[in-house]
């Protein structure tokens, strides 16, 4: 009888060690990864892509773009293997040019994730719960990487707030006043999109708009509210 007891016991603790030591390996791996988006150098092309796609932006709202690539690279860093939505038209373009250089997005990948970081249009998504736990799962770390409360933000994190701040034609638009997108089925945004007020339960992001590459997921709330992201990362 204690032989059997003592195996479990030595078994119990093995397991609480190796679970320890995992969480340690990973808090260590998540801070050296982040270091390197935090340093990399991105090629210069971006910049010239999305200037080429959206003219009216001067040097400062173009090294913003790149920035906020930077910021969506840190929250996949963050999220793991789990799939992280893309809230960003503007910054999905300059991934799209990252990834066209294919050595350096491969070394990047290895180096930021462990892994290559698969981009993934929110319509090809295994499920629309899928993509819908994408966008809010984009939400509460970029609301947490702000000190910002994820249900009752004083303001959008910078990838909901980029495409609207830099005058995005076929952006993505979020508001945080619900009420002020709920004023009808017909209403439009000075893009003519339509603006969607997600439920906190449902996308917790406020509202948005659709476009682009996005694809649209219920929030199964009874609002019929809806999201809706560009491209992710798993």
């Amino acid at each position: 009888m204690n032989w059997i007891f003592n195996n479990l016991f030595s078994i119990i603790l093995a397991i609480i060690i190796i679970s320890l030591g995992w969480k340690l390996w990973r808090k260590i791996a998540i801070k050296l990864r982040a270091r390197h988006i935090q340093n990399y150098a991105f090629p210069g092309t971006l910049k010239r892509k999305v200037a080429q796609r959206y003219p009216h932006l001067d040097e400062a709202q173009l090294a913003l773009v790149i920035d906020g690539l930077r910021e969506y690279f840190q929250i996949c860093n963050i999220a793991g293997r789990k799939p992280v939505a893309m809230p960003s038209q503007v910054v999905d373009l300059a991934w799209h040019e990252f990834i066209l250089f294919t050595r350096k997005y491969q070394e990047f990948c290895r180096s930021a994730f462990g892994r290559f970081l698969h981009h993934t249009p929110a319509e090809a998504m295994s499920t629309p719960t899928t993509a819908a736990n994408g966008i809010k799962r984009a939400w509460r770390i970029a609301c947490a990487r702000e000190w910002l409360s994820a249900k009752q933000p004083s303001k959008l994190p910078l990838l909901f707030a980029l495409d609207a701040q830099l005058d995005i034609d076929d952006g993505f638009f979020y508001q945080l006043n619900c009420q002020m997108a709920a004023t009808g089925p017909n209403k439009k945004t000075q893009h003519d999109t339509t603006p969607y007020c997600a439920s906190h339960i449902g996308c917790a992001s406020g509202c948005s708009g659709s476009g682009g590459c996005s694809g649209s997921c219920s929030s199964g709330s009874d609002s019929g509210c809806s999201c809706s992201s560009g491209c992710g990362g798993d």
